[in-house]
């Protein structure tokens, strides 16, 4: 497990920051059009990406009064040197409290995300997000959505994040199961495994730096709060309670949907970000909050 001093978040500019007139002049007219683009532009200040609400709570959880610094946001980017100062220039309008930055001038900007000791990396690039993943880091594609959009669907100051279970938190040994050989198999081997803690997920160290996080505050003034939801259902649900009180991590809502559409349940919730491995259940969910895609697991082989 990482070290849960404080949570570090690696997120990328067109995550951060809607990009994506600056992308069409890249895609249609080249690199050298792009950053004319940016150059001529670098005093206008970028409008907020899907990511940017979650961001601003990540960061307003280091105002609480704490002794130290509990969450820390690392920028990655494609961008230049040259081309990124209207990134950061963006930055320092909406006083976002991020110093820490790499510029790789269109290679893949992952490779720094090992090196900043980021627990997790957040991007709109699917190549960059699989390669983070591939090398043990938690990381999801930020999808596309107009919900929450600068105010964030959880208006208030209180971060919601919520999290898939198989494939998310947890590994996706008992997902491949039920892919496999079917919903009562799956049912019967989680039944007789219930005493049995599932082995850790890729966002497991996220959701251990959080709990980290509300272990300095009483439960009813915590600045954070956590929610699964998950398409198990009873019997299958067992195991996934005992799993957490096995790590002895913290969990706020747990929601056993058995199948039902996601994405209702998480606009009642007011999650700022949902993280789920399944495409469907991303589509769903990103009509109602901002949601990222955890490209892992066996639903995502091939």
């Amino acid at each position: 497990m990482k070290d849960i001093q404080k949570l570090v978040v690696a997120i990328s500019s067109r995550a951060l920051f809607d990009l994506e007139e600056s992308h069409r002049v890249f895609e249609t007219e080249g690199v050298d059009a792009y950053c004319r683009y940016q150059i001529e532009r670098e005093n206008e200040v970028l409008k907020p990406g899907v990511a940017f609400p979650l961001v601003e709570k990540l960061l307003q959880l280091n105002t609480l009064g704490q002794q130290r610094e509990q969450v820390e946001v690392v920028l990655l980017s494609r961008n230049s040197a040259d081309t990124g100062l209207r990134v950061f220039n963006s930055i320092q309008h909406h006083d976002l409290k991020i110093t820490r930055a790499a510029f790789s001038a269109g290679q893949s900007p992952y490779r720094y995300v090992e090196s900043f000791n980021a627990h997790l990396f957040l991007s709109t690039d699917p190549g960059d997000v699989r390669s983070a993943l591939d090398q043990g880091y938690a990381a999801a594609t930020i999808l596309p959505s107009n919900v929450g959009m600068n105010i964030g669907i959880n208006a208030d100051r209180q971060l919601r994040i919520a999290f898939d279970g198989d494939a998310v938190l947890f590994s996706d040994a008992a997902e491949r199961v039920y892919k496999t050989e079917g919903l009562d198999a799956f049912s019967n081997s989680e039944r007789k495994a219930a005493n049995e803690p599932l082995p850790g997920g890729p966002f497991k160290d996220v959701l251990a730096a959080l709990h980290n996080i509300q272990s300095g505050f009483p439960p009813e003034e915590s600045p954070i709060r956590t929610a699964l939801f998950t398409a198990r259902a009873a019997p299958a649900h067992e195991r996934v309670i005992r799993t957490l009180r096995a790590w002895k991590i913290r969990i706020d809502e747990a929601v056993f949907l058995g199948g039902l559409d996601k994405g209702a349940f998480l606009r009642t919730f007011g999650a700022d970000i949902f993280f789920d491995d399944q495409q469907g259940h991303c589509e769903s969910a990103r009509r109602h909050v901002p949601t990222g895609h955890v490209p892992h697991g066996v639903a995502n082989e091939g």
